[in-house]
């Protein structure tokens, strides 16, 4: 195999090339770094197993923790299932691949990438979907490629390529722009409420770094001898497709002229026609017909056909007369309804979204700091704050499947929803909660993701979340007939199944806060791109301003049955003492008051209790415990403890002090039980604190104000 390097550089940032020194006996490999960062992604190609109508391309996206210098934890100290983020980035890399593969092509086909070292600089993921492009070239597969990724950042007003964490974190814009010759293909975004021009120059800047990415893969395909072609699309039975098309086309085109008519009702009445018109029809020819010979020999012939033909046939109605096929505009979104406060109180916060027969129920649950979720990946970022949750049970689309573990479509549609909503909630000390928003799809018909975002809006506001500003969203879709492009909003099922484009946008009324873009093309023109994204906000404003209508500020009381948190900082030096030997002092805090305790580790403690006054007595005791003693300090302590020189006194939950017996009285005392007992509350003054930091005490010298000072401040404790 022969070993070539190649390197390209974007304002000083090298991205490295490296073929033929890994994996010989993969299709097709490639090592591809920046900094120190490196993923060896891999191609690998199977012949095709017999009756499969589909392509059979699987995408994976391996961590290995030993890429951070990390050992796994857990019992069995290896990498077990995928964390999210790993999921995510596998869809990332499989989503603009997938549309450049021919339509016929039936092959099983895997790719594999694989972080084997991780600088905690340079995030992997883009790396990962441009070595795909460079591994499936290798490997000789049908492909209309190359196909390169890039990330683009916002530091001060200046656009950056493949910026490192710390930039994306500091900045106002994380986007991934992927592209091919055609243009581009695929974008996803995360956006601190950009205008839309903003993020139009953004994936315009980011596709002129992916055009020079797509030149280094030619040549370095040059170099290795590969010539870029495409094979062949095998030829059809052309009989059996015109046998389809005169008996269904004007049926067809009657159905999607019937605006009335609701997706279930229109895909009974395609259903009726497929089976009266064509399979009857078919069943009644001669066993020897050619027409049946070839029906019979695929049995999923005459289905891809009736698709092809109504998805011709909603498309050239769309482009030609203008009319989608429920009667709406171009630029209509469906009926918009919402609700909130649907479900008991105990529920913190819910919302129920509905677009046309899109229905998404959402519902916010408010925890404590001990509720975040940690990470444990190769990502910088150690936990979230912000949970997001996507479910899409089969009854939504009327069907009945197993309910298994969630997919990696319903991970991805709820880290968008997640990801909408970040830009707009509440600093994490002003509001100190962590957040949990599950939508549940009740019903599916196009647009879920981002009615997901809708819900959740209403259900934050619903809980009392002081979230900045309300977020909405809208899928734009896209029929592309040689020149004719035609641009959809809030696109339905039918739209969407058979359409070009699923570009999601979601933002506040200032401005984008989350993109999505899909292809089922191989890529759209700037200027496509930026009337989609402009179409999106008058749409996202109206849906909005349903919502405003329903809800148009955050409740101002929480749920009573939401956590009340109170806040307090410490010296860090100072935790050990609160947490005490095995955790036995905050266990006795809990069990005293009811009240959960959470401590990180820059001194911030976070008392949570559903009553407010143990959360309060809770915090009485702990700044009791850290409040630093002076000298002259008078308490109203309790005796916990005697011995022949003196008696122990706790003047704070878990100080103490100790009154020598000369110091109990103005006299001399013979024994320290004739004064005090175990038990007695007493008002002391703290008379030394010498050089070990032990705390001596005196009953002398205390004026009768100070004393009842002190047993007033006691009795609040």
């Amino acid at each position: 195999m022969v070993e070539l390097d190649k390197s390209i550089s974007f304002d000083g940032r090298d991205i490295r090339l490296k073929v033929g020194l890994l994996a010989p006996q993969a299709g097709g490999s490639v090592l591809i770094q920046s900094g120190d960062t490196a993923v060896l992604v891999t191609a690998t190609r199977a012949e095709a197993r017999e009756g499969i109508d589909f392509l059979p391309l699987l995408v994976d996206y391996e961590e290995r923790l030993y890429a951070a210098g990390r050992i796994p934890g857990g019992f069995l100290r290896r990498e077990g299932r995928p964390p999210e983020k790993v999921t995510l980035i596998s869809r990332l890399i499989d989503r603009p691949l997938r549309p450049l593969f021919p339509s016929w092509l039936r092959d099983d086909i895997q790719i594999v990438a694989t972080t084997l070292s991780m600088d905690e600089q340079v995030p992997p993921d883009v790396l990962a979907v441009t070595g795909a492009s460079i591994a499936v070239l290798q490997a000789k597969i049908p492909f209309y490629g190359p196909m390169a990724a890039v990330r683009v950042g916002l530091v001060g007003d200046d656009f950056i390529i493949n910026p490192t964490y710390k930039e994306i974190e500091s900045g106002d814009l994380d986007l991934i722009v992927a592209g091919s010759p055609d243009g581009v293909i695929m974008v996803e975004a995360g956006a601190n409420q950009l205008p839309e021009q903003d993020i139009i120059e953004a994936i315009d800047f980011g596709y002129e770094a992916v055009r020079d990415l797509i030149t280094a893969q030619r040549e370095l395909m040059a170099s290795l001898g590969i010539e870029l072609t495409i094979a062949e699309p095998p030829k059809g039975d052309s009989t059996l497709e015109q046998f389809i098309r005169d008996r269904t086309t004007t049926q067809i085109k009657g159905i999607l002229s019937q605006f009335d008519l609701d997706k279930n009702g229109r895909d009974t009445a395609l259903d009726e026609i497929k089976e009266n018109s064509v399979k009857a029809a078919i069943a009644e020819l001669p066993e020897d017909d050619p027409i049946r010979v070839a029906a019979t020999e695929d049995d999923k012939a005459v289905g891809k056909i009736f698709k092809e033909i109504t998805k011709e046939l909603m498309r050239r109605q769309i482009v030609e007369d203008g009319v989608r096929v429920d009667g709406r505009k171009l630029d209509e979104v469906r009926p918009v309804s919402c609700k909130v406060g649907l479900l008991p109180r105990r529920v913190h916060g819910s919302a129920l979204f509905n677009r046309g027969l899109t229905q998404v129920l959402s519902t916010a649950t408010l925890g404590t700091p001990g509720d975040a979720q940690k990470l444990d990946d190769l990502n910088p970022e150690e936990d979230k704050r912000y949970l997001h949750h996507y479910n899409f049970p089969p009854y939504s689309v009327g069907e009945t499947k197993p309910m298994r573990s969630p997919g990696r479509r319903e991970i991805g549609h709820g880290a968008l929803a997640e990801r909408a909503i970040v830009p707009v909630l509440p600093p994490q000390e002003d509001f100190p909660y962590v957040l949990r928003v599950v939508s549940e799809v009740l019903s599916s018909n196009g647009s879920t993701s981002m009615g997901s975002v809708c819900g959740s809006t209403l259900a934050l506001m619903d809980a009392g979340v002081p979230i900045t500003k309300p977020v909405s969203g809208a899928a734009m879709g896209l029929i592309k007939e040689g020149d004719e492009v035609r641009i959809l909003t809030d696109i339905q099922g039918i739209e969407d199944f058979l359409g070009d484009m699923d570009f999601k946008v979601a933002g506040t009324d200032t401005g984008i806060t989350a993109l999505q873009m899909d292809m089922k093309i191989s890529g759209l023109s700037m200027e496509v791109i930026a009337d989609a994204i402009q179409q999106a906000r008058p749409a996202r404003l109206h849906i909005l301003e349903k919502m405003l209508a329903t809800i148009d500020t955050p409740r101002t009381e929480l749920s009573p049955f939401a956590p009340r948190l109170l806040t307090m900082r410490i010296d860090p030096e100072l935790i050990g003492l609160v947490i005490g030997p095995g955790g036995k002092t905050i266990k006795g805090i809990t069990e005293q008051t009811g009240a959960k305790v959470d401590i990180e580790d820059d001194g911030t403690i976070t008392v949570s209790a559903i009553d407010g006054e143990k959360a309060k007595k809770a915090i009485n005791i702990i700044q009791g415990m850290t409040r630093k003693l002076n000298e002259g300090d008078v308490y109203a302590g309790r005796v916990t403890r005697i011995i022949p020189i003196g008696a122990f006194v706790e003047l704070l939950p878990g100080k103490e002090g100790m009154i020598h017996i000369s110091q109990l009285a103005d006299y001399r005392v013979g024994r320290v039980e004739d004064e005090v007992a175990v038990g007695d509350e007493v008002v002391v003054k703290v008379r030394e604190i010498d050089s070990k930091g032990r705390v001596n005490l005196t009953r002398l010298g205390i004026h009768p104000d100070e004393a009842a000072a002190a047993r007033e401040a006691a009795a609040m404790t």
